[in-house]
C-alpha cells in the first residue's frame, strides 16, 4: 500500500465492519478458476478468507499483505502468508497466476505493482483481480473531502485511492506485456452491516486522521448527514456506492 496513507488494518475490526468485501469476492475467484497444483500469489490477502478458498482446491498459494494484523489472521488459518509491499515483490518466474481482491486501489504507484506481477509470473501466467474502479464510493469520497475542506483542511490531499477506468487499467496491463482478456467496471451498491461512520473509520481512515481526535465524532456525523439522503434508506440502513473494476489478463507463452 502507498506509504502516504494513514490507513491501518485490524483483522478483528475488519471482520466486524467489512467482511462483505471478501464475501463478495466469489465472482473474481471464479474468474481466476484456480486448479490443483498451481502456484498462486494472492496480493492483499487480508485475513485469508479468499486465500483459503484458493488453497482448498489444492493450489499452492502464497498470500501477501501490508498489514501484520491481517497476515497474522491468515496464518492462523494455516496459510502461507507474509507481510510484503506489493510495489516491491521479491518473486521471479514463480507463479502460474496472481490474484487480488479489493487491494489494488490502495497500492501506489500502480505501475510498480503490475511490473512486479509480470516478473513474478511464469510465461503464460495470468493476472486476475478486482478492485475499486472509476466512480467507486464517489459520494462518500466527495462528502468526506467537502467536510475536510469546510474545516480548513485539504480534503483532496487526504484521498488515498487509485480508481482507474477500465480502459486506463487495460492500457497499463498491456504496457507491461499482458494480453488483456477483460477489463470492466461493475456498479455494485453494497449494503453495510452498520453505520456509515463505521465504514469510514474502518476503510477510509485517511479522511478522519487530519481531524483532531476530539472532533472526529462530529466530523463523521456531519459526513453521515450529508450522505443520508442518497445512501441511507427509510429503515436507517446504509449502502456504499461501490463500483468495482474486474479484470483478467495473461502473459504470452
Amino acid at each position: 500500500m502507498t506509504n502516504s496513507s494513514t490507513q491501518t488494518w485490524d483483522a478483528a475490526n475488519y471482520a466486524d465492519n467489512a467482511r462483505f468485501v471478501s464475501d463478495l469476492g466469489a465472482p473474481v475467484l471464479d474468474l481466476l478458476a484456480p486448479k490443483a497444483g498451481e502456484r498462486i500469489l494472492d496480493i492483499g490477502c487480508g485475513d485469508g478468507a479468499l486465500t483459503q478458498k484458493i488453497a482448498a482446491v489444492g493450489a499452492d498459494v502464497v498470500g501477501i499483505d501490508h498489514s501484520a494484523s491481517q497476515v497474522a489472521g491468515a496464518r492462523a488459518l494455516g496459510l502461507d502468508a507474509h507481510v510484503m509491499d506489493a510495489t516491491h515483490l521479491i518473486y521471479a518466474d514463480e507463479f502460474d497466476a496472481v490474484f487480488s481482491n479489493a487491494a489494488l486501489h490502495w497500492i501506489k504507484p500502480p505501475q510498480a505493482v503490475v511490473a512486479g506481477v509480470a516478473t513474478a509470473l511464469k510465461p503464460g501466467g495470468r493476472f486476475v483481480g478486482e478492485f475499486g474502479g472509476f466512480g467507486n464510493v464517489s459520494k462518500i469520497r466527495e462528502a468526506s473531502i467537502a467536510a475536510l475542506n469546510a474545516r480548513g483542511l485539504d480534503g483532496e490531499a487526504a484521498n488515498p485511492w487509485y480508481f482507474p477506468t477500465a480502459e486506463e487499467y487495460a492500457e497499463l496491463l498491456a504496457a507491461h506485456g499482458f494480453k488483456v482478456t477483460s477489463s470492466v467496471l461493475i456498479p455494485r451498491p453494497t449494503p453495510l452491516p452498520g453505520r456509515m461512520a463505521d465504514w469510514i473509520k474502518t476503510l477510509a481512515q485517511d479522511f478522519v486522521a487530519p481531524v483532531p481526535e476530539a472532533e472526529q465524532d462530529d466530523f463523521l456525523e456531519g459526513v453521515e448527514n450529508d450522505l443520508a439522503p442518497d445512501l441511507k434508506d427509510a429503515d436507517g440502513k446504509w449502502t456504499a456506492d461501490y463500483v468495482r473494476l474486474r479484470f483478467s489478463a495473461h502473459l504470452e507463452d
